[in-house]
């Protein structure tokens, strides 16, 4: 009987290693288990397949050997730091770069006021799980397919349809007419999004 997603699995795992990437046994039932109750969140079921086949954990890359989050043997403060990175970019530049969602309401003067209020509203947005550096999958909804986003601070991207076209866009040799910029010359900014599962709260700050 074969197991969900196992051909993309394979595929993937492949792609990585000829990258340079490290992989060690895969997360166990218990392990998935005590991650999601530790953070607060539940891995995506095409996600947890994919870490529960194998975990990767180096990345043979000068700069980037700790790209990957370790779930299993990590620092609970570091993998905390990751799953804080979105926000903190975004409080950054609330207070540096003006950033501010209309739909937020008018501005307080005061900066801890603003970044109260912002926290307000980005608490109910879904989780962005760390993939891979600064690649970010959301949590919800629990289903295979969604983006993976590209996260600097609220310079936000799509980089990937779903997990299995993100790992060839960041690991893949990239033919001309296949990669991302490619693919949004071709199409039309509002042909492009809609290629894209929609994600409550990150996808408006797409562009």
């Amino acid at each position: 009987m074969s197991r969900p997603f196992e051909s993309e699995i394979r595929t993937a795992m492949e792609l990585l290693q000829n990258r340079g990437v490290h992989f060690e046994p895969g997360l166990t039932d218990q392990e998935v288990e005590q991650t999601e109750t530790t953070f607060g969140f539940r891995f995506p079921p095409d996600l947890r397949a994919f870490l529960q086949a194998a975990l990767p954990v180096r990345l043979n890359q000068p700069g980037r050997s700790n790209a990957f989050p370790d779930w299993r043997a990590g620092n609970n403060n570091d993998l905390q730091t990751r799953l804080n990175w979105p926000w903190e970019g975004m409080v950054f530049d609330i207070e540096h770069n003006a950033f501010w969602l209309d739909e937020w309401g008018k501005k307080p003067d005061v900066i801890q006021a603003a970044i109260e209020v912002a926290h307000r509203y980005v608490s109910q947005a879904p989780t962005l799980i760390p993939v891979c550096s600064h690649r970010y999958i959301p949590a919800t909804p629990a289903e295979a397919g969604n983006p993976v986003f590209s996260v600097h601070q609220t310079d936000i991207i799509y980089y990937g349809l779903n997990l299995w076209d993100y790992w060839v866009q960041e690991f893949g040799v990239i033919e001309k007419g296949y990669g991302l910029e490619d693919q949004e010359a071709e199409e039309t900014e509002s042909q492009f999004l809609e290629t894209y599962r929609e994600i409550p709260f990150w996808s408006d700050l797409i562009w």
